[in-house]
């Protein structure tokens, strides 16, 4: 469960704080205050895309961050965290916190240790499950269906498996048609690709590249300026040698004068004498030095030509097939490498033919595996979606899902199975059920979402629900059933609800307010735990103002409601 939640400069919100309890939290507040912040702030830690236009204006730095209570999350989260480097939890808390910068890099800590945005997502998979006031349309795809199909039977035995294999057989699969695809061509552009590649191959494999090549740029060089290379180096040589006053002519007469001076004065010239040794004989060295280089320049014009031709030779090659003399060798082992694969074409398309029939024979077993777990998996969902329907104001209405099999289109067959699902619903008696998508209704469809999403809590392990305005376009005796609909999924899971409806606001075992207030042409946000009193004042705001009558009813609908989540609620 969450324990504690703190957002700072995010958004509009300056810095707030909130410790959340078991059950169902409902937020509360007038239209634009800034209840969704906290979601959208939520979201960020479980690895949502962090933008830096989400940093409050004014500020450098925007920080959220956040502790999860694990002791009862089934989730294998320490292992994860072994597995990834991360310093494990203390006390069974886990510690998340994200810091959007406005200049330099953004960063995320878990437990004190840096972690990707990848990790944070794979971490929010097992805590958290956010449904957003848009979801419920992403209920009207038949994607999205067969996805929420999946999710309630990854509890069932063996679904999981059947379902992974599946997914595994697919992607295999494809990669082995991608690669038959890529020796399969007409024989006129195999013919030319032969004719190609065996020409580059050619060319790289004559020029008999090796590791020397690189140095020929400096040989050309100092080939090419020789004679201005030699004239100075001659010159340097009479100054340190040639020339009567040499440096080292010039060193001689230093050295008979510190002898003479040395034979009445060792001691005290002992150092010097020894400096001059030493200089002495580094000049001596430098000469030998210059005397071997000025031999090294003789360079006949036969040797420059060849260089020059080597080089254009290289530069040739480094124009069609990379910058360097390693990037043109890695070209040809690949060119090879492909040239080899297209000469024995009819050998490797025979091989991955094989390989292609023995996935489409582990495709089809698990196909037809996830199809027969699929089919004895919707009546259970069917039943329990139509309890929770009935629970939400709609006593006789009709809920089921058809599944059609696309084992015998293999353009349809996709990466999720050999299976088309499609939720079908009606609202009346009276009326046969239809495609989701056919009804107008998007409060119907909320409602639908609703019990499929209470249904999944009973399967699911996630510990945490967020339901972000999922109560729109309802009202009346239907905001009661969903009032108590949430108080029913909190009797397993925490539960976060933002909510405009006094009814589903008074199910709550916590409730806290948001407030947006303007000081010093500033705005600020503001998150207030209520107690009794507050709450009634809150729930008759909601209810249309101060009236008694409003107030009244308040405090009908707080009575509605037990204050103990784990006791069923009438």
């Amino acid at each position: 469960m969450l324990v504690y939640l703190r957002v700072k400069n995010f958004a509009l919100v300056e810095d707030i704080y909130i410790e959340p309890g078991l059950g169902a939290n409902v937020i509360t507040g007038e239209t634009g205050a800034g209840k969704s912040v906290l979601i959208g702030a939520l979201g960020l830690l479980l690895g949502l895309r962090g933008d830096k236009n989400l940093i409050r204006s004014g500020e450098e730095m925007a920080v959220v961050e956040a502790v999860f209570d694990i002791s009862k999350v089934l989730a294998p989260i320490p292992a994860f965290l072994d597995s990834s480097g991360i310093e494990p939890c203390e006390e069974e808390l886990l510690r998340i916190k994200r810091t959007l910068c406005l200049t330099g890099p953004n960063r995320q800590l878990v437990n004190g240790t840096p972690v990707s945005v990848a990790t944070l997502s794979s971490l929010g998979d097992w805590l958290v499950d956010i449904h957003g006031p848009h979801d419920h349309q992403s209920l009207l795809y038949l994607a999205r269906q067969l996805e929420v199909l999946d999710a309630f039977g990854k509890s069932q035995p063996g679904y999981s498996q059947a379902l992974n294999e599946y997914t595994k057989s697919f992607k295999n699969l494809r990669m082995y048609e991608l690669k038959r695809k890529e020796l399969v061509v007409d024989e006129q552009a195999y013919r030319q690709q032969l004719d190609i590649l065996r020409y580059q191959v050619q060319e790289i494999e004559s020029s008999s590249l090796n590791e020397e090549d690189s140095l020929l740029d400096d040989r050309y060089t100092r080939a090419a300026h020789s004679v201005d290379i030699l004239r100075a180096m001659q010159a340097g040589m009479d100054v340190l040698s040639e020339d009567e006053n040499s440096i080292l002519t010039q060193s001689g007469l230093l050295g008979r004068f510190l002898h003479e001076a040395a034979r009445l004065d060792s001691s005290g010239l002992k150092e010097i004498t020894e400096k001059f040794e030493l200089l002495y004989e580094q000049w001596t060295e430098m000469q030998s030095l210059l005397s071997d280089y000025i031999e090294s320049l003789e360079v006949n014009p036969c040797d420059l030509e060849q260089i020059e031709g080597r080089l254009n030779l290289i530069n040739g090659l480094k124009r069609k097939y990379g910058k360097t003399i390693e990037e043109i060798l890695d070209f040809e082992k690949n060119a090879r490498a492909r040239l080899a694969q297209l000469e024995n074409r009819d050998v490797e398309i025979a091989e991955i033919n094989q390989v292609i029939e023995k996935e489409n024979i582990q495709l089809r077993k698990w196909g037809g595996e996830l199809t027969e777990k699929r089919k004895k998996l919707i009546p259970t969902l069917e039943i329990k979606v139509l309890e929770h329907l009935k629970e939400l104001g709609f006593k006789q209405s009709l809920f089921s899902i058809s599944l059609h099999s696309l084992e015998n289109s293999a353009s349809e067959v996709n990466s999720t199975g050999m299976d088309r699902i499609e939720f079908l619903f009606s609202p009346n008696p009276g009326e046969p059920p239809k495609p989701l998508r056919a009804i107008a209704s998007s409060g119907e469809i909320a409602r639908v979402m609703l019990a499929l999403k209470t249904a999944l809590a009973e399967a699911d392990s996630v510990p945490v629900l967020v339901f972000d305005e999922v109560d729109a376009n309802i009202g009346g005796e239907t905001a009661l059933s969903v009032g108590r609909k949430m108080r029913e999924i909190a009797r397993k899971r925490q539960v976060f609800c933002i909510t405009h409806l006094a009814p589903v606001a008074a199910s709550g075992n916590i409730h806290f307010s948001v407030e947006k207030t303007t000081q010093n042409q500033k705005t600020h946000i503001h998150v207030n735990r209520l107690n009794q009193e507050e709450r009634l004042v809150e729930l008759s705001r909601m209810l249309g103002g101060q009236m008694e009558t409003a107030r009244k009813y308040a405090q009908t609908l707080l009575q509605k409601y037990k204050t103990n989540p784990s006791k069923k609620t009438d």
